[in-house]
């Protein structure tokens, strides 16, 4: 990942939610101190045998930053290198269903409405950041959005329905950019900023996990950031055309730190993580927890070991959440204030569908379903 500027952004149907949480904690390694990843695990093996993830093979070696899971047999994966992958079968096989001519392109979000139909985004300065859909299971890509503002870089993409949806710029002109679709993905208009408050000087959103703008409902969406002299979080009821702030009480201060993902189990309980992403440095205050729809956060009693990027709740759980980073996986029974390591892999990028399956990504074509 790179700078805000150019580093920073470059940036079950067989067991319920706490029936699973509770199988994890049985089944998974002892919390103790994280260590420092070793080396990358070849493409679809995890770094660790003990852990909550069950690898799958992709064959190929991209950074995947975009998931999104449809179910326990289907998800998509988006990456770099213009790089997209979807399974059919739980994983056991991976179709590489990328874009023709995508290979500059840096994928960090996608959006999957079921196994046919998908939305993703590139990210980068000026044309780079683009919008892509498909309706045929990657078959074909149509572009439907290109950015021309050379100010503007955007970083994730949301839906609130299959019609529904945001992306997210970076500041333009001191406000945050978003874009709006009302067709899925077809078409994009940029939406008045009159209700969008001052960004911070140096403040922006991480292209992570693609985990930065979020929507629960038909109506809520909160946008993470980073990079200012404060972590916010600014929450919208009315699809994104006003905006409230909030302070996240996670780290700021630097480009480096700040919220890189949110997850709400629905329009009041959330989750934030991020912490500092450079190896090595500390992130004492890695995840926050709200009750009121992200009007106010309160720090993690008990938080995540080190930075992490992702989160996701666990489906049929109304307190069990997961995390990922760099350095592992964390579980949280108690809707966010407590979290235990569950596995030491690296992932970037976590996903749960509505029948309980859930998935996570990261570097070196790595993908891995929960363990059931």
């Amino acid at each position: 990942m790179t700078s805000m500027g150019s580093t920073r952004r470059m940036v079950s149907a067989g067991l319920c939610g706490a029936a699973l949480a509770a199988a994890l904690l049985t089944t998974a390694a002892p919390a103790t101190a994280v260590p420092e990843p070793a080396a990358p695990a070849p493409a679809g093996r995890s770094a660790t045998s003990a852990g909550v993830w069950q690898p799958t093979g992709t064959g190929v070696t991209a950074r995947f930053r975009g998931l999104a899971a449809v179910s326990r047999t289907t998800a998509w994966v988006a990456g770099s290198g213009g790089t997209v992958l979807r399974t059919e079968d739980g994983g056991r096989a991976w179709r590489n269903v990328s874009p023709p001519g995508a290979g500059t392109l840096e994928f960090r979000d996608i959006e999957a409405f079921d196994r046919r139909r998908a939305v993703v985004l590139a990210i980068g300065e000026g044309e780079a950041s683009r919008i892509l859909r498909t309706e045929d299971g990657g078959a074909s890509w149509t572009e439907s959005f290109r950015n021309t503002d050379p100010k503007a870089f955007y970083d994730c993409v949301t839906f609130f329905d299959t019609r529904h949806g945001l992306a997210l710029s970076d500041p333009v002109d001191g406000k945050f950019r978003l874009l709006s679709t009302g067709d899925g993905g077809r078409s994009w208009r940029a939406l008045p900023d009159a209700g969008m408050p001052a960004a911070l000087p140096g403040e922006a959103g991480f292209a992570a996990s693609g985990q930065c703008l979020v929507a629960a409902g038909p109506r809520d969406v909160w946008l993470a950031t980073g990079g200012g002299a404060t972590a916010r979080v600014l929450r919208s009821g009315d699809r994104g055309r006003t905006w409230r702030v909030a302070d996240a009480v996670l780290p700021a201060g630097d480009p480096a730190r700040g919220v890189f993902g949110l997850a709400f189990r629905d329009r009041a309980r959330g989750i934030a993580v991020g912490g500092d992403y450079r190896t090595g440095e500390p992130s004492p205050r890695a995840a926050a927890v709200t009750r009121d729809g992200g009007r106010h956060w309160r720090p993690a009693t008990t938080p995540p070991p080190g930075y992490r990027s992702g989160a996701a709740w666990l489906p049929g759980s109304r307190s069990a959440a997961l995390a990922v980073g760099p350095t592992g996986t964390d579980l949280t029974r108690d809707g966010g204030r407590t979290w235990r390591t569950v596995d030491t892999g690296s992932y970037d990028t976590v996903d749960c569908a509505r029948d309980g399956g859930c998935w996570a990504a990261g570097e070196q074509g790595r993908v891995a379903r929960l363990r059931r």
